[in-house]
């Protein structure tokens, strides 16, 4: 009976913490006003300081063509690095860490919850800025 119980309460947790890690993109919606002074997203979005962040989720390191991005993300992008959910959390948390000389002046998202909205915010966006 115990065993049954720990089990239970053991995939409780796991649901949780799944559910949590992958974010609210509506929560992920209020917490992106801090990166539009230098970024955009959704239909018509154009780069600002920073590129245009429609279909980054998955896309490759330096996935908007008109941007010029810094020597050190393109070589991420000429190794294959593609913005995983992963990748993107470490460098919203700490830009500088995952691109040490990259262009990226903020200081980043210290908050996992906030990292996991913003990544479920753009993660509704197609390339073209339609969402899915």
């Amino acid at each position: 009976m115990k065993r049954l119980i720990l089990l239970a309460g053991a995939a409780i947790l796991a649901f949780s913490a799944n559910a949590h890690a992958e974010g609210d993109a509506a929560a992920g919606e209020k917490v992106f006003r801090k990166c539009m002074a230098c970024h955009a997203v959704g239909e018509g979005a154009k780069n600002k300081v920073g590129p245009a962040l429609n279909g980054v989720i998955d896309g490759p390191w330096g996935h908007a063509d008109d941007y010029k991005y810094s020597k050190p993300l393109l070589e991420g992008k000429e190794a294959g690095k593609v913005w995983d959910a992963e990748t993107l959390s470490a460098y919203l948390e700490a830009p500088k860490k995952v691109i040490p000389k990259g262009k990226m002046a903020f200081a980043g998202l210290k908050k996992e919850d906030e990292r996991a909205d913003v990544i479920a915010y753009l993660a509704q966006f197609n390339a073209d800025g339609t969402t899915k």
